[in-house]
């Protein structure tokens, strides 16, 4: 799943590719990806594109007085393109859902978004203001820009254990499965700690793994072309997705606890004292 460097990598791609050009058609491959039908997606049509920002990990084009807004999802990527194809594309076929012309069609340059996989999140909204998206409206602080004290605050009176609320865009806005397990091991905390227990010097251990880890995955993202992101988020972790594999600090082998459809991985060693985590319902590792 793209997380916050990785969106924002993206809106850096795009505030170089794309503003100061103009949108000259938008082709639907995939109508369910519209999330909202007032304004039309053709009201695109003609309309300069000003600026592009993020809010967590939603992309925010913003053509004159209206907001195109992507949230990737799980499975969702961005893919631009110097020149893409004139034709429009056939609705419900393959990956692609929805593809913007930054030119004249099949001359120009433009981009695709599209989503691997059958189980579909890709979401595109058209909006006069950004909190008119309610996962927008909702967003916590941004986690690149959250200070040590705002983060205290945070935490303060949380009953939630760390892994879910690093992931809970309502608290802090951009950090996802991926970059949790990675914040959670630098700073030698168990994923199931209760957040508002931590001591103050693990608070401040939290914070700093935490603007560490985002603000390298952000540098070696920013600049990469957007086929590249992937595999640069992959070669710069350390413990998540690495199960079986030996702590880079320590040594010991990477575990996994697994839960639904998803999992985390953690190094004993370096998080939990060296005891194991066997489940999250079980475990009675909450310190």
């Amino acid at each position: 799943m793209p997380e916050l460097p990785e969106v924002e990598a993206l809106a850096h791609h795009l505030r170089t590719h794309a503003i100061g050009r103009t949108v000259a058609r938008v082709d639907i491959a995939s109508l369910s990806v519209l999330k909202t039908y007032s304004p039309q997606w053709t009201e695109l049509h003609g309309r300069e594109v000003t600026a592009v920002s993020r809010h967590g990990k939603h992309l925010d084009l913003v053509c004159a007085d209206l907001h195109f807004i992507v949230h990737l999802a799980r499975a969702g990527w961005l893919r631009w393109s110097d020149t893409l194809a004139a034709a429009p594309p056939k609705q419900g076929r393959g990956p692609l859902a929805l593809r913007m012309h930054l030119g004249p069609p099949g001359e120009g340059p433009g981009f695709d978004l599209t989503e691997a996989g059958t189980k579909k999140g890709l979401a595109v909204w058209l909006v006069h203001d950004p909190t008119e998206v309610a996962s927008i409206a909702r967003l916590g602080p941004d986690a690149l820009t959250v200070d040590r004290a705002g983060l205290g605050v945070l935490l303060q009176g949380r009953t939630e254990r760390l892994k879910w609320l690093l992931t809970d865009q309502s608290v802090l806005a951009g950090v996802g499965n991926a970059y949790s397990d990675e914040v959670l091991h630098l700073a030698r905390l168990s994923p199931f700690a209760v957040a508002g227990k931590l001591a103050e010097e693990a608070v401040d251990r939290l914070h700093e793994a935490l603007h560490e880890i985002l603000t390298d995955a952000v540098r070696r993202s920013v600049g990469q072309d957007a086929a590249r992101l992937k595999g640069e988020k992959r070669s710069g972790l350390r413990v998540h997705a690495r199960t079986g594999l030996p702590c880079p600090v320590c040594a010991d082998t990477v575990r996994e606890v697994s839960f639904a459809d998803k999992a985390f991985q953690y190094c004993a060693t370096c998080q939990t004292g060296g005891k194991p985590l066997a489940d999250r319902r079980l475990s009675r590792l909450i310190k």
